[in-house]
């Protein structure tokens, strides 16, 4: 087995890394931002393929992850664990494109007013700084490293340096790819105390922004956005302030929850989530806001790639 570099600190980056020496390859991770900087630390981490295409590749990379997820989920440490929730809807119709993946999906009725019905089921919600810590010392304990280092472009494979590299660049994948297509679709979530929820709300959006409540141990998560195009990494208050109202309206328990604090993150939006391999280099990019829920099965590709 040769020498790969790893180009990206996120989710992607540090899981490709453990598949990668779990088969046996030597293996440097570098990144202009460390794990717990990167837009993978934003996340609020339910898993759900949103904003990532095309369905058919999405769909057997989402699968794979659930069940990575779920035996991930016995070790307290990884900060990974299996929670129930709903998604709302507006009209019931057909079932989720994505269902196959869940083995306990069902319908609801059970829903806050102003929603026709939803969809019930399992999910895993990875708290992404205990996970995202987990997984940089996962690389470490199986021989490989992770080094800040601001990049101006893809390491070159061969003599000298690594075997293959593998593009886990995420937002930056637009300047070291040279990919155009590659874009910033902004999401702002604000950090309020945990006031006793045990159950995660998602609405898609399917006219504006999501909204979405994930309680984690110490905190809950409420959001978002998704702006295209926008590279502002700066929290709105404004837009705080209207992720709330819509949040009460998916969990009014969270009516007069402290708030902890603000973040943003930059999902690398692309029509197509890239995964290829082209002669040394393995890209691994694009994944919009799926980034956690397809992270094993691309994983496990991007090994395959380079068995």
């Amino acid at each position: 087995m040769g020498r790969v570099v790893v180009v990206g600190a996120g989710v992607l980056g540090l899981s490709c890394a453990v598949r990668l020496l779990e088969a046996g390859h030597r293996v440097d991770v570098l990144a202009r931002d460390l794990p717990r900087e990167t837009t993978s630390a934003v996340a609020a981490a339910i898993w759900y393929p949103y904003r990532a295409w095309p369905e058919d590749r999405v769909l057997g990379w989402c699968t794979t992850t659930y069940a990575a997820f779920a035996d991930l989920a016995a070790d307290p440490r990884s900060g990974v664990r299996m929670q129930v929730g709903t998604e709302v809807v507006a009209s019931r119709g057909s079932r989720p494109w994505w269902a196959a993946a869940v083995p306990d999906l069902r319908e609801t009725l059970e829903v806050p007013a102003g929603y026709d019905g939803g969809w019930s089921f399992t999910a895993p919600v990875v708290e992404m700084p205990v996970y995202l810590a987990w997984l940089a010392a996962r690389v470490l304990e199986l021989g490989g490293s992770v080094t800040r280092l601001n990049l101006q472009a893809l390491p070159a494979a061969g003599a000298g340096g690594a075997d293959a590299v593998v593009d886990c660049a995420g937002i930056g994948a637009k300047h070291l790819a040279a990919d155009p297509s590659v874009h910033p679709v902004q999401g702002q979530v604000v950090l309020v105390e945990q006031v006793g929820l045990a159950r995660w709300w998602l609405d898609p959006g399917t006219a504006g922004s999501p909204t979405y409540v994930v309680p984690r141990s110490r905190d809950v998560v409420v959001g978002g956005t998704d702006v295209e195009g926008e590279w502002s990494r700066t929290p709105s208050p404004e837009v705080a302030s209207a992720i709330l109202r819509r949040a009460l309206r998916l969990v009014p328990e969270l009516a007069g929850a402290e708030v902890l604090g603000h973040k943003v993150g930059l999902r690398p939006g692309r029509p197509e989530v890239r995964l290829e391999r082209v002669g040394d280099v393995v890209h691994c990019y694009g994944h919009g806001g799926a980034g956690v829920t397809l992270s094993w099965g691309c994983a496990d590709e991007v090994a395959g790639l380079l068995a």
